[in-house]
């Protein structure tokens, strides 16, 4: 038995050290495996038998350098880099309006974009599959690849969702709850899918792809629909025990308030988001309903006393919210993202005063606060980035397996 556990935590050991050096090439895009060993402290053997390893998998390339000036002092060092052709990789973003696909390959570069527009905001389980389905279909005919081809997709999705068991316990664009989406997606089409709430995956694109490249500690607010949040605490993303973290958007700001689209009353998502601002300006005109923000923004701007006190009464909702989160977290970057940043009634100088005057106070600089308009297409690539570190984990403990 004792010998059996050494052998497990040899193996163990050893898929973490491939973890630790892949990763380090991905980060670095290009590198010598001399700085890989100095970068990790894994020693320099060690890296080479890892490397090789890889290699042999088809995960990386050789790159020789093309300008071999100094190669009379000796070898050149040869590079390494992911190799790009190893996976074709999907990144899906399921709004109210449409699903929004990208293709990369292995490195992360774009192949195909596409969107699939929705029949309705609203579908059941197996109405999402087929329309992932049929999605994924229409990526890949407009880049030339099939569907086979793929070899692990993301899933950009808002609600409460289980990223570690791709397990969705509610998603307003979903008529049931507590689904087994993952395992549903993953038996009608043949590769693995990850699953994530789509403010996560909003995270870890802004970490790869955006504003917080080369930050440790930040967090992303997006508004668009719904509201939601992500966060990133010492390069990882923040999910909670039950998956259901950071849902920034159902934190309560009013006692027995509006109608939340999660069924609770006083969400800060049911003062902020596109559906409650509409759904208020219906109420209180007595003209054709409103159908888009932009004009209740327009409105506003001309001067009209109704639409102004509804973006009025969101910015000092947002406000309290945005304060509570710094106070929380203190963290060095803020993010706002979404559609709504078109806008800007969330990030005035009045909205941003009363957060200022809301944070607890000490002789330090506030964090820096960052808007990031963008549209749905960054969404997948995020969806896209989270596939790409699901294969990578798959087909390094394939490569553990190997061993016994």
């Amino acid at each position: 038995m004792a010998g059996a556990a050494r052998a497990t935590h040899g193996m163990e050991q050893r898929e973490v050290g491939r973890q630790q050096v892949f990763d380090t090439i991905r980060a670095a895009g290009r590198i010598a495996r001399i700085d890989i060993a100095r970068q990790t402290s894994v020693s320099p053997a060690t890296v080479t038998a890892i490397t090789s390893e890889l290699l042999a998998a088809g995960l990386i390339e050789e790159i020789v350098p093309e300008d071999r000036e100094g190669a009379k002092r000796g070898r050149p060092r040869v590079a390494l880099k992911i190799r790009g052709a190893a996976h074709l990789l999907a990144g899906l973003k399921i709004a109210d309006r449409a699903v929004t696909v990208i293709l990369v390959d292995f490195e992360g570069q774009t192949v195909a974009e596409y969107d699939q527009p929705l029949p309705h905001p609203v579908m059941s389980p197996a109405e999402m599959v087929g329309l992932v389905e049929a999605a994924l279909d229409g990526a890949c005919k407009l880049a030339g690849r099939s569907r086979t081809e793929i070899s692990g997709a993301g899933v950009g999705l808002s609600g409460l969702i289980d990223a570690r068991n791709n397990f969705v316990h509610w998603s307003p664009n979903l008529d049931a709850r507590n689904v087994h989406l993952g395992r549903m997606l993953s038996e009608a089409l043949p590769c693995p899918f990850f699953i994530d709430n789509d403010a996560n995956l909003v995270a870890k694109a802004e970490q790869l792809f955006g504003e917080g490249r080369n930050t440790s500690d930040f967090i992303v607010i997006t508004i668009e629909m719904g509201v939601g949040m992500g966060i990133v605490i010492d390069n990882r993303i923040y999910r909670g025990e039950r998956g259901c973290g950071a849902e920034f958007g159902h934190t309560k700001v009013q006692l027995d308030g509006a109608l939340c689209r999660c069924g609770q009353r006083g969400c800060l998502e049911a003062y902020v988001g596109d559906y409650a601002l509409l759904r208020e300006a219906n109420i209180r005109s007595g003209a054709a309903p409103e159908e888009d923000l932009s004009r209740l923004y327009a409105r506003a701007r001309r001067g009209d006393a109704m639409a102004q006190s509804i973006l009025d009464r969101a910015g000092r909702m947002f406000a309290m919210g945005l304060a509570n989160v710094i106070n929380i977290f203190d963290p060095k970057l803020v993010i706002l993202s979404g559609e709504q940043m078109a806008y800007d009634f969330l990030y005035s100088e009045a909205v941003l005063a009363r957060v200022r005057a809301s944070v607890v106070q000490v002789d330090a600089p506030l964090p820096e606060i960052r808007i990031h308009e963008w549209g749905d297409l960054m969404w997948a690539k995020g969806a896209a980035a989270y596939a790409m570190e699901g294969v990578s984990a798959l087909t390094i403990k394939g490569l553990a397996m190997n061993e016994t």
